[in-house]
This record gives structure tokens, C-alpha cells and sequence, in this order.
């Protein structure tokens, strides 16, 4: 897919490609696979993963030597923030984005050989196998590694092969998180401190997409309820304060698509490699509005729905944990906060803005 030549605008085909994806997961009940997964019966959530391969979305960030599709990361976005608006479960970000972009990085700088890690590419372009990733302290656990056919640490200059240890429930019932174990040293070095940092920027970037998603869903759920819900004779949708959150969450969620879009052009074009540029900034921006925006959604969508938002029983909870599971992940906010303050001023971001 190409990205539009101008502008934020997202292309006629990235709006197919993500409505074939909408289709696709409403079609697969892709909140009952969540449920599942979160009892511990993964098969509709691993078959919905193949479903995904099908349409070449774990391909994405693959490149076409290796049997992906080489796809630019307005593209990735687009489909993470379809998998956000369904609740997929399973390690989106880190399989679909961090991953690929850290193994075919190491081959590209000469770090890890060609023959090690071409084949672990391969294999997610074509869905063989689910990637999980652990990078302490920014991500200190590997989610559901239990499943993933390939497990990444990375422990400051060095990337291992690992394997899950301890598990750890998460805020997510459909998210289970791991420790892991280094095993093998797949890279090691000085130079892998640049290709981890722009790792961390792309699975940041999915993991905003994913909660823009969310918060959509959370939205879409809250106009819905919100129009069936009688009270004093009539929809609670027509109180004034109702309308008013509401509207709330809606312009949030619109002003940060345009961060997110401009955060993977950045990304797009090259950015975020330690140069001075301003990929990394777009990136960190793109992550607190969406995960802002997702937080409000959720927050209105409790709201709205009174006492059965708060039940599992209601689907709504499939998104709020998840939200709640994914604003931390990948960078807190106010890291995320410092690093835009520390590109706009110039000054080192602060080790204490966590």
C-alpha cells in the first residue's frame, strides 16, 4: 500500500484496507475470542491471527526480501488501530511492529547475520509464528509469550532469544505477561542501542494505533447506549451534560488521529534516528493524545453506561482494561510528556520524568 503523497489524509486504499480488516475481525466475534483467550482457550484468537496473515497484515512491517510487504508505517497504523477498535488479543504491537523492525534493522546494520535472523522474518510475514518482546525497563514484560513462536529480550546492548519465565496477570484479562529468559545471544553490541531505540518508537506508535481504536470503540459503544437508555421519559442522549462528554471524547479522538498519521510519516520518511529529527517527538505526541483521548473514552464510557459499565459481564470491559493495560505500555505518559518537552526546548529530558 502507498501512503498518500501529501498531506495527513489517509488514502482511498488504506480506508479499503481497513474496512476489509473491520469486516474481517466483526465477522470472526473478535470480543468473544478475547474472552476466550482470557479464560485460557486461545484457538479463536490464534485463528483470528492466521485471518490476519491472510489479508498480509502480519507481513506489514516485514520487508519484501524476506517475504513481507514492506509497507510504510501509516500503513501499520492503520491496522493497528482497526485491531484496537475490535479488542484483538495477543501481542499486536510487538508482533506486528517491534519485532520485524528490530530483527531486520540487525541485519541491515551488519549486527546480526543474515542467516540467523532472516528466518524468524520469514516466518512472521507469512504468520507461521507470533512474536513476543520484552525491553526493561520501558517494556519489563513479554506479553503472552506462552504463545509466541519466537520470544525477544532486550537487556541493554544486547538482544537474546528467550524463553517465557514467570507469568503475571495483567490490569488486560486478555493479556497475560511474562518474564523472560535470555537463552541465546542473537546480537551484541554498541550499535544496538540505535536500532532498539527506533524499535521502541515503532511498537509505541502501534500501541497509540491500538488505543485510538479503543477509544473508538468506547465512543462508538457510548452513542449506542446512550440512545437506548430511557430515563425521565426519554434518551439519555438528549441531556445537554451527556451530549457535552460525549462531544468531549469525539474531539479528542479527532485531533489525535492527525498526530498519529504525522507521527508515522515521520517514522515514514526516515526519522527517529538520533540525528536531531523529529520522529521520536512525533512519536512520543502521538502517544499521549491517543492515550489520553482512549483514557477519556473510557472514563465517559463508565459515565454513560452507570453501574453495568463497571461488570464483566458487559463487553465494554473488554475495552476498558485494555485501555487501562496500554496508556503505560511502551513509555508512561510522562516519559512520553518529557521527551516532546526535551525536542521543543532543546534541553536533555529529565531521568525522573517517570
Amino acid at each position: 500500500m502507498k501512503q498518500p503523497p501529501m498531506g495527513l489524509a489517509r488514502s482511498a486504499e488504506q480506508e479499503q484496507f481497513a474496512a476489509a480488516l473491520h469486516d474481517m475481525l466483526t465477522a470472526a466475534d473478535t470480543p468473544a475470542a478475547a474472552r476466550r483467550w482470557a479464560a485460557g482457550d486461545r484457538a479463536p484468537g490464534l485463528a483470528s491471527w492466521r485471518r490476519l496473515a491472510g489479508l498480509g497484515v502480519a507481513a506489514l512491517a516485514v520487508p519484501e526480501k524476506w517475504g513481507g510487504l514492506g509497507a510504510s508505517p501509516v500503513d501499520l497504523v492503520v491496522a493497528c488501530e482497526e485491531l484496537g477498535h475490535h479488542a484483538m488479543p495477543g501481542p499486536v504491537a510487538e508482533s506486528l511492529a517491534a519485532v520485524p523492525q528490530l530483527l531486520a534493522a540487525l541485519v541491515d546494520e551488519g549486527i546480526c547475520e543474515e542467516s540467523r535472523c532472516a528466518p524468524w522474518l520469514s516466518g512472521l510475514a507469512a504468520g507461521d509464528l507470533i512474536a513476543a518482546l520484552a525491553m526493561p525497563p520501558r517494556l519489563p514484560y513479554a506479553v503472552d509469550a506462552d504463545v509466541a513462536g519466537l520470544v525477544v529480550l532486550v537487556d541493554a546492548d544486547t538482544v537474546w532469544l528467550a524463553a517465557p519465565g514467570t507469568r503475571h496477570q495483567s490490569l488486560d484479562p486478555a493479556r497475560f505477561l511474562f518474564e523472560a529468559r535470555g537463552q541465546q545471544v542473537l546480537a551484541h553490541g554498541p550499535d544496538v542501542a540505535a536500532v532498539v531505540a527506533r524499535t521502541l518508537d515503532l511498537g509505541a506508535l502501534a500501541s497509540a494505533a491500538q488505543l485510538a481504536g479503543a477509544g473508538r470503540a468506547l465512543l462508538e459503544a457510548s452513542v449506542r447506549y446512550a440512545g437506548q437508555r430511557v430515563q425521565f421519559g426519554q434518551p439519555i442522549g438528549a441531556f445537554q451534560a451527556v451530549k457535552h462528554h460525549l462531544a468531549d471524547v469525539a474531539i479528542a479522538l479527532e485531533f489525535a488521529r492527525p498526530l498519529l498519521d504525522a507521527a508515522a510519516m515521520a517514522l515514514a520518511a526516515g526519522d527517529g534516528s538520533g540525528d536531531g529529527t523529529t520522529a521520536s517527538r512525533d512519536v512520543s505526541a502521538a502517544k499521549v493524545a491517543c492515550a489520553d483521548a482512549a483514557h477519556r473514552a473510557a472514563r465517559v464510557a463508565l459515565q454513560v453506561h452507570g453501574a453495568i459499565g463497571y461488570t464483566q459481564e458487559n463487553d465494554l470491559s473488554l475495552w476498558l482494561t485494555k485501555v487501562r493495560a496500554l496508556v503505560p505500555a511502551w513509555g508512561s505518559q510522562a516519559e512520553h510528556r518529557g521527551r516532546v518537552m526535551a525536542a521543543l526546548t532543546g534541553k536533555e529530558q529529565s531521568s525522573a520524568a517517570d
